[in-house]
Order: structure tokens, then sequence, then C-alpha cells
């Protein structure tokens, strides 16, 4: 197998601020229930069946989502790089799981101390910069979901 191209300089960063503490925001990122609720956003389905998550660096991970009326299909794939509970989390992720490309993944979670956890969430690899504010915006419907489940979670 080809050894993966390097990453590209591109990318985005955004940071989050969740009212939940940074445990309750990690679970949103390593637990399938929690990651099949929210990936996706309102727009697009993604089928608990679907996603397998093995949370340790080198494990890898998957969901299938279905998107607008059409039920487009996307398969997601990466591979978790690094893994500091309830605090880091690095993956890549691909939908074209047959090419040596991906894009890379930072998740910082940062305790506030008030109840709140600060996300910094980085994307960079190899897509235009139109793709890049695509994949900001649809990124933002996803957290805005977590925001909803977090506003009802115990």
């Amino acid at each position: 197998m080809a050894e993966p191209e390097p990453l590209g300089t591109s990318g985005f960063t955004t940071t989050r601020v969740f009212a939940s503490a940074r445990e309750r925001v990690w679970r949103e990122w390593t637990e399938p229930e929690s990651f099949a609720d929210w990936f996706g956003g309102m727009e697009c389905e993604v089928p608990l069946s679907t996603v397998s998550m093995d949370v340790r660096p080198g494990g890898a991970w998957r969901a299938t989502m279905f998107c607008g009326p059409e039920r487009r299909m996307i398969r997601w794939t990466g591979e978790y790089r690094e893994v500091t509970a309830p605090e880091r989390l690095v993956f890549t992720i691909s939908d074209q799981p047959q090419d040596d490309r991906y894009e890379l993944i930072t998740v910082q979670l940062i305790d506030l101390g008030d109840g709140r956890t600060e996300m910094l969430f980085e994307q960079r690899g190899h897509q235009r910069p139109d793709e890049y504010d695509r994949a900001q915006q649809g990124w933002g419907t996803f957290f805005a979901r977590i925001d909803e489940r977090l506003a009802t979670a115990p």
C-alpha cells in the first residue's frame, strides 16, 4: 500500500463554547450513539448501525451518512491518531476510502471551570479554499446539533 499523501497547509479552525462539562462533550465525539445523532446535523441521517468507533490511537472509525431527499450516501472512514480523554482527539476523515488523501481533524476540549467547555476544532488537508468554506458551514450545523443535545442531556 502506498504511503498516504502528506497533509496540505490548507484548512480552517473554529471555536465553540458548549454549556456542558468537558466529559459530556467528549462523549459526543467518542460514543457511537451520541455521534450518530449529531454527525450530519439536521440535514443528514447517520444510522447507528453504520457507526463503528475504536477510540484509541491506531483505531479505526466509520459512519455512513444519508443526505437530502434523494438520500445521497456518503461513507466516512478514518483512523484515530491521538486520544487523550477528555481533552484531545485527533483523527483522519475521508469520504474516499480508496484514496490515500484524507483530512486531519483536531478537537481540543478546554474545561472553563463553570460548567462550560470550549472546543477548539481544526480541519487540515487537501481541499480547495471553497471546499473548506462549505466544510466549515457543515461542521457548524453539526455543532448546533451538539448544542441541542447538550441542552437536553442529563
